[in-house]
């Protein structure tokens, strides 16, 4: 599995798409955070990051994708899943390493919006007036949101050698399972219903993760989300005979 986290890595950091994804992310990242009237956090009057974790998972519902729809793709175009699959390796260890390789890269280009916190923090009135649990328990929950995206990009990439496709599909199931719950839930006019139905979706959990408590039950939902799809990309790859 190391061997292929890395060497995937690795051709993300000495490709265009890895840079671009970065460059994309913190670009609008920025703008929408510091320069756009309508939602900069210098026009709030408050030291406040609900920009960054409102919009950001949206960039990422089509930034995740990008990263994840050359993962079997292009290997299957190219020819070179077959030989992958005659290595001394399980398919679980090829998920997991594409997998890890493309979660990283997310993780990598979250990173820089860290300065955002340190800089509010000083901005703020007296210093160090923000919500700095919310704000933790939010980079946490965009973290694992980055982790359930990439799995969905994975199995997607598996089950096309078409990379637009698998671009188009990843898209779709990772805006379905964020926000298109919630918007079932809401045509509902049982509350209890309608509650029952918002807990299956990830926008449920991660909005209670925004609020600074870290519940085990959020962590769970996140995890096994992720772990479904990892499961099914491994299932797609030893249904085919190779």
């Amino acid at each position: 599995m190391g061997h292929i986290f890395f060497k995937e890595f690795n051709s993300f950091l000495n490709s265009l798409i890895g840079y671009m994804v970065m460059g994309v992310f913190l670009i609008v990242m920025g703008l929408l955070m510091w320069v756009f009237k309508d939602t900069s956090v210098l026009d709030y009057g408050y030291a406040d990051m609900s920009t960054l974790f409102s919009f950001g998972p949206y960039v990422l519902i089509f930034l995740v994708p990008a990263i994840t729809m050359r993962s079997f793709a292009e290997e299957r175009k190219l020819g070179t899943l077959e030989l992958l699959m005659t290595k001394p390796l399980t398919e679980l260890d090829i998920v997991l390493g594409k997998f890890l390789a493309a979660f990283m890269l997310v993780v990598v280009s979250l990173a820089p919006t860290l300065i955002y916190y340190f800089t509010l923090y000083q901005l703020g009135n007296p210093t160090g007036n923000i919500d700095t649990p919310g704000v933790a328990g939010s980079f946490i929950g965009m973290i694992l949101l980055g982790g359930i995206f990439c799995s969905i990009g994975v199995l997607a990439s598996s089950i096309t050698p078409n990379q637009i496709v698998s671009f188009i599909i990843a898209a779709f199931f990772c805006y379905v399972f964020y926000t298109g719950v919630d918007s079932v839930a809401s045509l509902i006019s049982d509350g209890k219903i309608s509650l029952r139905i918002k807990q299956f979706g990830i926008l449920y959990h991660y909005e209670s993760m925004s609020k600074g408590l870290i519940d085990s039950r959020d962590l769970i939902y996140f995890f096994s989300i992720g772990g479904l799809m990892l499961l099914s990309t491994k299932t797609v790859l030893s249904s085919r005979s190779w």
